[in-house]
């Protein structure tokens, strides 16, 4: 996804709109797309200026935070449970399918951690 345009960029293409220019024709004058020329004039009439569109996914707290209390009480009850288990039991309890990557996601959003350990041959010098 590509960076909205300049806000200076913006503040010119006003500029001309108030000068009498149609959006096309300052959307020409800027090298601009006349589509959003005139998508930005019909905002600066509207509005009085051609804001930046939010972009990217809105901001939320997602499908798996309302079962936070959930999967607490899980690995509370179970520490090794694994992903596709949980992701198993968290269907068969409340009818919400996640995939297990995005439950790890979620888990290390909230602080879950687990670090597996090496396994080490026994030492030779270590009393039998």
């Amino acid at each position: 996804m590509s960076a909205p345009l300049p806000e200076a960029l913006r503040a010119r293409f006003k500029r001309l709109i108030e000068d009498g220019l149609s959006g096309r024709a300052a959307a020409l004058r800027l090298t601009l797309s006349p589509a959003t020329g005139a998508r930005w004039a019909r905002s600066i009439r509207r509005t009085g200026q051609a804001r930046v569109a939010p972009q990217g996914r809105p901001r939320g707290k997602g499908k798996l935070d309302p079962h936070r209390a959930f999967f607490a009480e899980i690995i509370g009850q179970d520490g090794d449970i694994t992903m596709f288990e949980l992701a198993a039991t968290l269907l068969a309890a409340t009818g919400v399918q996640a995939h297990p990557n995005a439950i790890g996601k979620f888990l290390r959003k909230l602080g879950y951690t687990y670090k597996k350990r090496h396994w080490l041959p026994p030492s030779a010098a270590a009393p039998r």
